[in-house]
């Protein structure tokens, strides 16, 4: 079976128009959001588990890179896998404790996504989802994702796209105008920063540059559009295109 054949029967155009739907509430009311999100996640993760090593992920032991506030750690705890999640921003782990997540399942570990604090071969399935364009070594995140998970075991990084439509966060399209332009627009409009500043919380990473890194591991198995329905998955193949249409790149590599 392909690691991708069970999750893209469920990449329907009627999953992207809701995935779509939810955004505009990650603002005004990020439970609902990221709730939507961390459940269409797990989803993900555990079809590609199955697709890749042909039987159930319930039981193993999943690393959440920059897993946030806690709304992952249920779902994953609901779909039987043993969740561990890594935050580097103390104000995101206090966000879990402030919407009472502190008591949510799995374990927390305040620590960088490019410097792991495991073992090496220690977890069955390492996860990264919208991080990498937010660090400014996306790759060493990447190749520390890889060295934790033993082989055999999945790892799925997933990142926003620079030049796709949402690759200005919170800043919108003006980020075609340059993130610098576009972070110093912002401020002027808002009177503060934007929460994802170019330059120091938000990076311009390719889908060239992902491709690239993850070919040369030699252990990548598939890489696909995240939200876009299946019909259109062919744009990740397309040099170009795939920087502007991709707006969410997934890796899905497997150690060996």
């Amino acid at each position: 079976m392909a690691a991708t054949e069970l999750f893209a029967r469920r990449a329907t155009l009627g999953r992207s128009m809701r995935l779509l739907g939810q955004f505009r509430y990650e603002q005004s009311d990020p439970a609902r959001f990221y709730g939507a999100l961390a459940a269409d996640t797990a989803t993900l993760v555990t079809d590609l588990w199955r697709g890749v090593n042909g039987d159930d992920p319930a039981g193993r032991t999943l690393l959440d890179v920059g897993g946030g506030p806690g709304y992952f750690a249920t779902v994953f705890a609901e779909a039987g896998l043993r969740y561990i999640g890594v935050e580097p921003d103390p104000g995101e782990m206090h966000a879990m404790q402030a919407a009472g997540s502190a008591s949510s399942p799995g374990a927390f570990v305040r620590a960088s996504g490019m410097a792991l604090p495991f073992a090496d071969d220690s977890v069955d399935i390492c996860l990264s989802s919208n991080v990498a364009e937010h660090v400014p070594r996306p790759w060493r995140l990447g190749n520390e994702m890889l060295r934790v998970t033993r082989p055999g075991g999945l790892v799925v990084l997933s990142y926003t796209v620079w030049l796709g439509p949402f690759g200005g966060h919170e800043m919108g399209l003006t980020h075609y105008l340059g993130g610098a332009r576009a972070a110093a627009r912002y401020t002027r409009r808002h009177g503060h920063p934007p929460k994802n500043n170019y330059g120091s919380s938000l990076f311009a990473v390719s889908a060239a540059e992902g491709l690239q890194w993850a070919r040369h591991t030699g252990t990548l198995v598939a890489a696909f559009p995240r939200y876009h329905p299946r019909w259109a998955w062919w744009m990740t193949s397309a040099p170009g295109l795939r920087e502007l249409l991709v707006s969410n790149l997934v890796l899905v590599l497997q150690p060996r």
